[in-house]
């Protein structure tokens, strides 16, 4: 299981590179975005912690659950990209950060089929935000990016919650998970 979620964070970190290298891709707009919005940080960050949690009884959830963010998230992106709209983005994007948070809060391990379609749907509505908000370029240089960076987040808090949990106990993700939906509330309140 760490071979694996080494080696995918390797990988994102590899692809990022090109993504970023290319003139005229601005992969670096693409990288940044996801750390610019505190509301999608705080999401891959859950995101990562609840794939940790789920994790710990089925062990690919570390695998699938991510896959499946990100796999939504590229569709989402592409979406946006063409000019399809959707309703709610804001809403559901902060609807992501209350839902993720108390998942990991109330330590709730759905099936995995569940957890994949929980953060899949979530995840359409940050691609999406991520697409409309790019700058005009090509887009595929731009989707690689963010979604080598969403990775990284994800990465990290799968990371956060391991650690956690090796150090103090489940009571120590289920308070990140509380500290993710003040997080939201914070951002809900600076609106």
């Amino acid at each position: 299981m760490k071979a694996r979620i080494g080696s995918l964070a390797t990988l994102s970190l590899v692809l990022a590179a090109p993504a970023w290298a290319h003139p005229g891709h601005d992969g670096g707009a693409g990288f940044l975005h996801p750390f610019t919005g505190v509301d999608h940080l705080l999401a891959m960050v859950g995101v990562g912690m609840w794939a940790w949690l789920l994790s710990t009884q089925r062990r690919s959830a570390a695998f699938m659950v991510p896959a499946s963010f990100l796999a939504m998230m590229a569709i989402g992106a592409a979406a946006g990209f063409a000019g399809i709209k959707l309703p709610l983005v804001e809403a559901g994007i902060l609807a992501s950060v209350f839902l993720l948070g108390g998942l990991v809060l109330a330590a709730v391990r759905l099936p995995l089929p569940a957890a994949m379609v929980v953060v899949g749907l979530f995840a359409v509505f940050h691609g999406y935000a991520h697409a409309i908000e790019a700058p005009a370029m090509s887009p595929g240089g731009y989707i690689l990016a963010f979604l080598s960076a969403t990775a990284a987040l994800i990465g990290a808090g799968f990371g956060l919650g391991w650690l956690a949990q090796r150090l103090v106990g489940e009571a120590a993700i289920r308070g990140l998970g509380g500290l993710v939906m003040a997080g939201g509330a914070l951002v809900l309140a600076a609106q």
